[in-house]
């Protein structure tokens, strides 16, 4: 891992955690996180097992300091890092796949779905939060699945292409 790595990297946690803070909350505070968006196009890039710990960690923590959501810290670091080593096992079983737009975009928000899933799941079943699950499944996850995937599709090939035009070597540009 070289420094031009985790300087790319970090600008991917830093601009997903400016999304984050700037995108307006809706119903009781909730909010999309764009981390995530970021968090994946950080493990399409660098997909090693050190990327991925270091993206999943950050982005975790970062998510689980700025949430509106109570007690939401665990939950957040907990669910980054397993969605990671996920959506990295994802990449790693369709490499050929997932360098097209549409197979990363499905891959990115079924790594939502998950991330949405694990959050709830740790903040009411381990933490006791008392928030209902279905009704924050459909009013936050559902929705937050549609934006990362429209993001995703929109930031992930203007990313690409800066980075083949600044001659930048990750490892899906071999």
């Amino acid at each position: 891992m070289n420094t031009k790595n985790l300087t790319l990297m970090a600008l991917l946690v830093a601009v997903g955690a400016a999304l984050y803070l700037v995108i307006p909350g809706y119903g009781d505070g909730m909010k999309p996180d764009f981390m995530l968006t970021m968090m994946f196009i950080g493990i399409f890039l660098f997909p090693d097992a050190r990327s991925v710990f270091l993206l999943g960690a950050t982005t975790g923590v970062l998510s689980g300091i700025f949430t509106t959501f109570p007690g939401g810290l665990v939950p957040n670091i907990i669910d980054k890092l397993i969605t990671a080593f996920v959506v990295y096992a994802v990449i790693l079983l369709l490499k050929k796949a997932a360098n097209h737009l549409v197979v990363s975009t499905a891959i990115a928000c079924v790594g939502t779905l998950l991330s949405g899933t694990i959050f709830l799941s740790v903040a009411i079943f381990v933490l006791g939060a008392k928030v209902p699950f279905t009704l924050l499944f459909v009013t936050v996850v559902l929705p937050t699945i549609a934006m990362n995937g429209i993001v995703f599709f929109i930031i992930y090939p203007i990313i690409q292409k800066f980075l083949k035009r600044s001659s930048f070597k990750t490892a899906l540009s071999n």
